[in-house]
């Protein structure tokens, strides 16, 4: 079994009802490893915005071929095909009832000569951990918060709509961002039950934003939005086969997301291509006064993330391996070793290894900063709920789960919240000393190290193994991962799609300094259009152990 601090040590901690609906006939084949292996479901009409960028809708809507509320009505279709009913992948907690209204008021703006930009019209999926103050509830996957609605946006909720973005829907997620059980099972809440893996049903999504990841691959929306403390962005996209990126912190305000840590939470783009997530980066950003950190984010911040990329990009670039993060998966450091040399053809310079040292005090220290700050900052976020908010602390909420025990923990108990719930304030010296130690190993004498000593420009590493069958007994079970350097310090981390292991993805991770969004973009662009290894999900019912790659 692995524990919540093993969990952190391989770098895969999170952060963090859709109507029934018909499906298409459902073909079966023979079980895995004989003739038609993998028990596919084939549904038999095509989506006919399949795999759609945010470019491809925009021409769409600028040459009247489609609207944006014929799109969002599309996206819905699918989610309801495919969500509750088909492969039932209860990626999707909640549908906005607004969406098409919001899409058509954007159709007549856009009519009447007005475009917001790149996002207007395009349909979004948000993780149900951030607040969106319509007629949805933000309930984090749990009973506690069920039909309750935030007061007002999350900050970048409101950046999103804005842009002229249509707000899709609420993404399950592991609940409370999967920090309450050192034996929980990612992509499972009490709201929204087990998130399913498209690219084989009976795996795990990873999380927490395991249906951000889901919805981003099965393409139930244009763009996604993920949160990640340390591994929550970056793992689902891995397992999922996408592009995920955690940004820096500051890069994007906290204001409006349930929270675990104040100094490791950030929202992310999760996307099918680098390019929309550049895009999605760019509409996230921004000062916000309700969280001064973002003061400096938005200085460093990029209007158009997508300047910087360059199918060239790698030439000339000096990019180190993190060889450490490798050997836990043969199959897996096989695609590696592919990456990195699809990373030499591109014309970088390869330093192999660059190892980021991040001793086990560093990772240990994370975690009781992470206990200290989560009852901190959630007992703040629930005092700042809506009247219809009962549970107003994490005392309160532990009493909730113990009294519904049979909806909120049928699998798996609340041991960490019982763990974060016996921590002082932060004034405590403890935790003081926890955080310094845990900024200082990864940020000067980890990651800032590093790339200072080999003259680097990034530092690529696997982003993690293939997704593992799901296990509401015993709980996960990770290979292995790399996301913990950058999510401890705060730092940036970009993972792209590399290839896979029996048609599981497995993904390249991208990490760099502090605000080195430009940096990472550019190279994971120039891999990504170097290499193209994304293909779409078949909903297989289980891995098929013919193919190996």
């Amino acid at each position: 079994m692995v524990n919540r601090r093993e969990f952190l040590k391989v770098g895969t901690l999170g952060t963090a009802a859709v109507a029934a609906g018909g499906c298409a006939p459902r073909e079966r084949a023979g079980p895995a490893g004989e003739e038609g292996a993998g028990e596919q479901e084939a549904f038999n009409e095509p989506f006919v915005i399949e795999e759609a960028t945010v470019a491809d809708l925009q021409r769409q809507m600028e040459s009247g071929e489609r609207s944006a509320g014929e799109i969002a009505s599309l996206y819905l279709e699918r989610i309801e095909r495919l969500n509750r009913r088909g492969p039932e992948l209860n990626a999707v907690i909640a549908t906005n009832p607004e969406a098409l209204e919001i899409a058509e008021r954007l159709d007549r703006e856009r009519a009447g000569g007005r475009s917001r930009g790149p996002l207007h019209g395009i349909p979004i999926l948000v993780k149900d951990n951030l607040d969106t103050a319509d007629r949805m509830a933000t309930t984090a996957g749990s009973k506690a918060l069920e039909g309750t609605v935030a007061p007002e946006d999350a900050f970048v909720v409101a950046r999103l709509r804005e842009a002229g973005a249509v707000i899709l829907g609420k993404a399950n997620l592991s609940e409370w961002a999967n920090f309450r059980s050192e034996r929980s099972s990612s992509g499972w809440s009490a709201v929204g039950g087990q998130t399913r893996n498209p690219y084989a049903l009976d795996r795990n999504p990873c999380g927490s934003s395991s249906g951000s990841g889901v919805a981003a691959a099965a393409n139930l929306a244009a763009l996604t939005v993920g949160t990640e403390t340390d591994g929550s962005v970056v793992c689902p996209s891995n397992a999922n086969g996408i592009v995920g990126v955690k940004p820096t912190l500051g890069l994007v305000s906290r204001t409006g997301i349930v929270p675990i840590s104040h100094s490791q939470d950030t929202a992310g783009p999760m996307t099918r291509t680098v390019r929309d997530a550049a895009i999605l980066l760019g509409a996230m950003c921004g000062m916000d006064p309700r969280d001064p950190i973002t003061g400096e984010g938005s200085r460093r911040a990029e209007a158009d993330y997508t300047a910087f990329l360059d199918e060239a990009g790698l030439n000339g670039a000096r990019i180190g391996v993190w060889r450490d993060r490798f050997g836990f998966h043969e199959r897996v450091d096989a695609v590696l070793e592919e990456a990195i040399g699809a990373l030499r053809e591109g014309g970088a310079e390869v330093v192999d290894p660059a190892d980021i040292e991040l001793p086990r005090e560093v990772r240990d220290a994370e975690y009781e900063v992470l206990l200290y700050e989560f009852k901190s900052d959630l007992n703040a976020y629930l005092a700042r709920r809506g009247p219809d908010t009962t549970v107003r602390t994490l005392g309160a909420l532990i009493e909730f789960n113990e009294s519904h025990r049979d909806e909120e923990m049928p699998y798996f108990a609340q041991e960490i919240f019982y763990k974060a719930q016996e921590k002082g304030a932060l004034t405590d010296e403890a935790y003081r000393q926890a955080l310094e130690t845990s900024k200082r190993g990864s940020r000067e004498q980890g990651i800032d190290r590093t790339i200072g000593e080999h003259g680097l420009d990034a530092i690529v590493a696997p982003t993690g193994g293939p997704a593992w069958v799901t296990d509401l007994i015993n709980g996960d079970h990770f290979g292995g991962g790399s996301s913990s350097a950058a999510a401890i310090a705060g730092y940036a981390n970009v993972t792209v799609p590399a290839g896979f292991v029996f048609g599981l993805p497995v993904g390249l991770s991208f990490i760099g300094p502090a605000f080195s969004e430009p940096t990472l973009l550019r190279l994971a662009y120039a891999f990504e259009q170097a290499t193209k290894v994304r293909r779409p999900p078949r909903f297989l019912r289980t891995a098929d152990l013919r193919v190996a790659s």
